[in-house]
């Protein structure tokens, strides 16, 4: 899966803090604050734009007053996260984070507390709450296979690594992350002992699948072209690109067995001039009823699982979160990745190059 950009601008100071207490206290039921406050929020940008804008910032303005404006964030924002912080050019109040660059930024110590706990909101997923982050949506790294083509139901890593019981064109992410795990999970290894990663157990399982990959994908868009034109039979990726396939008439099918799911959230710059705003713009997003509408047009999981209340149940057969999908995955090692990045990165470009 593959989020997108980032960019913004600045604004001025709330002075009602009767407004916010209220707004941290109970997102649903937030107080119109006596002075507005223009908020900035970087958001991935493509479709995740109009759909936040839906969920969360439209709402937010009306309960609150307070408007959002919000931008496209950069792929990797830890860089101008950094930069932003140490020269007080606060381009932005709000800004989602994967796992990674929360850590990365949190041990920088660049970021604001968020001001509430998991306490207060219950039904969140225990990972999806930090000190100074809160997840907001979950993606899963799966794979699919077009149901025209494949005519064998697949059902693991195994199968998608077994070229002879399971014949047809095959698509892998041209990187390490999620390809290393694959390999395997592929290979035997259990999905709650994968790391930390034997790297030589992995590389000679990919060396057995390397000459049947027709295709090395490198970013999420992609892997939905692949998936509807048909150059591809059976592809990895992330669960969102490929629903938009399916939603879009491509025969396909999702396996979630042995699926890795990670979680991208909300956080706020250190020394944010606007921070209570944006804090109380953040416990506004835990609400179950605001994350429920995210999955309207985003095939990502809520983190609070008190969503599902709301969601239709067909819909919530697509999403990872949902019970029956997420008790067959595990969640991504962050930690493990950011130790080993570098070195299992350099050694994966040279070995696709050989």
């Amino acid at each position: 899966m593959s989020k997108t950009t980032l960019e913004t601008t600045r604004r001025g100071l709330l002075t009602a803090a009767g407004g916010l207490a209220a707004a941290i206290a109970a997102p649903g039921l937030i107080g119109r604050a006596a002075a507005a406050t223009q908020i900035t929020v970087a958001d991935p940008g493509g479709p995740f734009g109009p759909a936040f804008r839906k969920a969360f910032y439209d709402p937010f303005e009306k309960a609150t007053g307070n408007k959002v404006v919000n931008v496209a964030r950069e792929a990797e924002p830890t860089a101008q996260f950094k930069a932003m912080v140490e020269t007080k050019s606060y381009i932005w109040d709000v800004c989602t984070l994967t796992l990674s660059a929360r850590d990365i930024l949190a041990k920088q110590g660049l970021l604001e507390p968020i001001g509430f706990g998991r306490n207060e909101a219950p039904k969140l997923m225990p990972e999806a709450i930090s000190e100074n982050w809160m997840g907001t949506d979950v993606y899963s790294t799966v794979f699919a296979y077009r149901t025209d083509r494949v005519k064998t139901p697949l059902n693991s890593w195994a199968d998608f690594f077994d070229v002879e019981k399971f014949p047809g064109r095959r698509s892998m992410r041209k990187n390490p992350i999620d390809s290393l795990e694959q390999a395997l999970l592929a290979d035997g290894v259990p999905l709650d002992k994968l790391y930390p990663l034997d790297v030589e157990r992995a590389f000679k399982k990919l060396n057995a699948i390397k000459p049947h990959i027709a295709v090395w994908w490198t970013g999420g868009a992609q892997t939905t072209q692949l998936l509807q034109s048909g150059e591809v039979d059976i592809i990895t990726g992330w669960n969102a690109r490929f629903q938009a396939a399916i939603d879009g008439g491509t025969p396909a099918k999702i396996v979630w067995n042995q699926g890795l799911y990670s979680i991208e959230g909300w956080s706020i710059p250190k020394g944010c001039p606007r921070a209570d705003v944006a804090r109380a713009f953040i416990k506004f997003c835990s609400d179950p009823e605001r994350q429920a509408a995210i999955t309207e047009g985003l095939a990502y999981g809520p983190t609070n699982l008190d969503a599902y209340k709301t969601i239709p149940a067909k819909r919530a057969e697509d999403l990872p979160t949902s019970p029956n999908n997420l008790k067959k995955m595990a969640i991504a090692d962050e930690n493990w990745w950011s130790a080993n990045r570098a070195a299992v990165t350099e050694r994966f470009n040279s070995w696709i190059l050989s």
